[in-house]
């Protein structure tokens, strides 16, 4: 105490390097401000040619901006997971939405809850299990909605009137106004804006009304020089996007007629969520262009360029909406300065986006646009004004940064490192020289492939390592920023490929990473590592319908395997799976779901079409087996003495392929038998 009331009478530069100094165990009020899909080159402090940020460049302006801050995982759920945690997505177990988040492993926000820290999270949680480790808590649902949302309480659901972005506000503000003043707090304020479908709030509809934003100088791009992955995507601007549900333009009555598809099919809920001030304020903002565009539907690139300025205006606006919310809080604290003095404010965001970059919306690659993520922190005479730090951070140094703070130690078993080293004048000599990423939402929305890779200054390698994308590209960030050459195979870049081979594989084994590792099978989706077992297989799938397939016609049609659970998973599960027809769609799957103790068979025809009877299970192997009866033309599935039989579709003529698999679970199989 003695020692910064000393500090306070030294000149200002002084003593704000005596203060970076003695960051750690300062124990300051954190105010944590995350937005979902923010990309930095959508924050005027990053640079951004379309839009104005002004109260996050108040934090920039006023502290420190990260110039080069990644995610390990470009999408929402497992970045999320990423921050309490401070671990990559395979040691904290979300690796892609839709997984659920384990409430019972070590986090960050539980840790300042013992330290003394009085802990709060409102807004967008989207993790499936409900927060812990918070005194407070109010979440919306999921992605949740922007208008009118509904939010989840420890006391059951209310609905909110209102943006969602406003309302976040609101809770965050009315939360610091109550709270126990006689503790530090953490308090996480996470907004679902600027997430799909970018639904601006009222106030914010006729920002950039009659402008014509800049386009970005790849809005074009043909993917040439690059491996086929980017091709294959499913999230450019004009194919992808939906008119209805994405951009906001209302189905007519010959479009209802042939039907609304996908997500264009939750218009009217969409609507009907509106007040009717709100619903005329909307009409008012959108009627005449959306009436323009339907009686002369531009075609071609003009068309592109229409999906483009409707999308990115919305983008944006509901960016203003985070910004507006940043400067309230900005402005509580101005209010109450003896809260200020000792509170840390940081921005960030979840990951990057597309902002037509590439032709594309959403994230997911490792490529630059969604890989980066923004970070900007202020503390008024703690922290230096207008600092830039271009050292390479990650959202695993999240957690052990704000433990760094609290005075408390970061858990060995923490992937990431306290950034508060550099914070001060000059950063650690020693500091990290290379990031890691590894994506796994493979086969589903977007179809992004599954990947994983490294980053340093200068160059990027990634490894495709599913079987139909069994590849690399390697990006001289400093010659190619935009990432449009892939030099893997130009021999000029020879040296540098062993060199980022070699500091992946490191990364991998310092992060303990096994995962990408699926063995020799021809067709895979949803499995996250398959290793050797004994004589059999050690499989494990990350989303609800994994599978590891052998393509061709097999040497009969009845298969047979033992399998084992692994325990600690989400669920506990195996499959025996054949297929009649494409292997990603004509799949049906027999096997046993350990957790409920029934033999089920799901499909043919999805996972909609389902059978299941109770067996008798005592814990141990269980052997399964399949009939795929082609001249009977029916499913026979055979466990514990229970006996299940689905009949075939007319097409199945012959099998395709056959395999193993689960969902969200880890399961020991044994060879297949196959007669």
């Amino acid at each position: 105490m003695v020692r910064m009331r000393i500090a306070l009478t030294l000149p200002l530069l002084a003593a704000s390097v005596l203060a970076q100094s003695e960051l750690s165990g300062t124990r300051p009020n954190i105010l944590f401000i995350f937005s979902d899909d923010h990309a930095a080159h959508a924050i005027s402090a990053y640079g951004s040619k379309i839009n104005k940020t002004p109260n996050i460049d108040r934090i920039a302006a006023g502290g420190v901006l990260f110039r080069n801050n990644f995610c390990g995982n470009s999408i929402c759920g497992p970045s999320r997971a990423t921050i309490p945690t401070g671990k990559h997505s395979h040691s904290n177990g979300f690796m892609r939405n839709g997984n659920t988040f384990d409430p019972a492993q070590p986090t960050m926000p539980k840790m300042l809850q013992a330290a003394g820290y009085q802990t709060a999270m409102i807004g967008k949680w989207h993790l499936q299990s409900a927060p812990r480790g918070f005194d407070h808590w109010i979440v919306l649902p999921g992605q949740g909605q922007y208008y009118n949302p509904d939010f989840k309480t420890p006391e059951g659901r209310k609905r909110i009137e209102g943006h969602a972005t406003n309302i976040t506000t609101d809770l965050a503000v009315e939360w610091l106004d109550g709270r126990n003043p006689d503790k530090p707090f953490l308090l996480m304020c996470q907004h679902k804006a600027p997430h799909r479908n970018w639904m601006p709030a009222p106030e914010d509809l006729e920002l950039f009304a009659g402008e014509d934003l800049p386009v970005p100088p790849t809005l074009f791009d043909d993917y040439e020089g690059r491996t086929a992955a980017a091709q294959a995507q499913e999230m450019t601007l004009v194919r992808h996007m939906y008119l209805h549900y994405d951009l906001v333009v209302p189905p007519t009555e010959a479009a209802r007629a042939a039907g609304l598809k996908g997500p264009d099919r939750s218009w009217d809920n969409m609507m009907k969520r509106l007040t009717p001030e709100q619903r005329k304020k909307w009409d008012a903002a959108f009627g005449a262009e959306n009436r323009a565009f339907l009686a002369n539907e531009p075609q071609g690139r003009d068309r592109l360029l229409w999906y483009y300025q409707r999308y990115i205006k919305n983008y944006l606006r509901c960016i203003n909406g985070v910004d507006r919310s940043v400067g309230r809080l900005l402005d509580w604290l101005d209010r109450h300065p003896e809260v200020k003095r000792n509170t840390i404010v940081i921005y960030s965001s979840d990951q990057g986006f597309y902002l037509g970059d590439h032709g594309w919306y959403d994230k997911r690659w490792m490529y630059e646009e969604s890989f980066r993520m923004p970070l900007v922190m202020q503390w008024p005479g703690r922290l230096p004004a207008g600092k830039e730090v271009g050292e390479l951070a990650q959202n695993i140094d999240f957690a052990p940064t704000f433990l760094d703070l609290a005075g408390l130690d970061t858990p060995g078993d923490m992937h990431g490192t306290s950034l508060v080293p550099l914070l001060g004048e000059e950063a650690p000599t020693d500091w990290r020289d290379a990031l890691y990423y590894h994506y796994y939402e493979s086969h589903a929305v977007h179809m992004v492939p599954a990947h994983y890779g490294v980053r340093t200054a200068r160059y990027k390698l990634i490894r495709y390592y599913e079987p139909q994308w069994d590849e690399y590209e390697l990006f001289d960030l400093e010659k190619d920023p935009d990432e449009l050459r892939n030099a893997y195979e130009d021999p000029a870049y020879a040296s540098v490929v062993v060199d980022l081979k070699r500091r992946l594989a490191e990364l991998r084994e310092q992060y303990g990473d096994d995962t990408g590792t699926l063995g020799d099978f021809d067709v895979t989706a949803g499995i996250a590592r398959v290793v050797h077992e004994g004589q059999g297989l050690r499989v494990w799938a990350n989303t609800a319908g994994g599978y590891l397939l052998e393509a061709g016609k097999p040497a009969g049609t009845k298969f047979s395997t033992t399998m084992t659970p692994v325990r600690g998973r989400q669920r506990t599960n195996g499959f025996v799976i054949a297929s009649g027809g494409d292997p990603r769609r004509d799949l049906v799957r027999a096997g046993v779901e350990f957790q409920n103790k029934q033999l089920t068979i799901i499909g043919p025809g999805g996972f909609r079409k389902r059978k299941s009877v109770p067996i008798e299970w005592d814990g141990g192997p269980v052997e399964i087996t399949m009939h795929v009866d082609l001249e009977e033309r029916q499913v026979v599935a055979s466990a514990a003495g229970k006996q299940l039989r689905v009949p075939l579709p007319p097409n199945w003529q012959e099998l395709t392929a056959y395999g193993y698999g689960a969902g969200n679970a880890e399961t020991i199989f044994t060879p297949l038998r196959i007669e």
